[in-house]
């Protein structure tokens, strides 16, 4: 496995650690169609989160937050649109959230969560 899929994958779950703790519950990890995969759906107060989760040794090469872009955004709305479809019942509230998450192989791990970017 490549460095940086461990890295990621440990992004992931630093992520989904994090958000249970702050209360959501976990609904699915790495859900994927033939369009693509979507990080984390969560849900908390009847709300569906769909997270993308961008994980960074350091910020050397700029914050997780600055790989998310417009195209990646409109790709996260289309699939969390074809796992409402397929949901019963179909959720009433949803929202797109990015979690960033700096893992440096010696130190503290950093875990930010900005919510409704979409």
């Amino acid at each position: 496995m490549a460095d940086k899929d461990d890295l990621g994958r440990r992004g992931e779950h630093y992520a989904a650690d994090f958000l249970a703790e702050a209360g959501y519950r976990i609904l699915a990890r790495n859900w994927r169609c033939q369009q693509g995969e979507i990080d984390l759906i969560v849900e908390r107060g009847g709300e569906v989160v769909f997270v993308e989760v961008k994980t960074r040794s350091s910020e050397a090469f700029g914050h997780p937050f600055e790989a998310v872009t417009v195209a990646k955004l409109a790709r996260l709305r289309r699939l969390a649109a074809q796992w409402c479809d397929a949901a019963q019942p179909r959720p009433a509230r949803i929202r797109i959230d990015v979690v960033g998450v700096i893992a440096p192989n010696r130190g503290e791990t950093r875990v930010e969560h900005l919510e409704g970017v979409f």
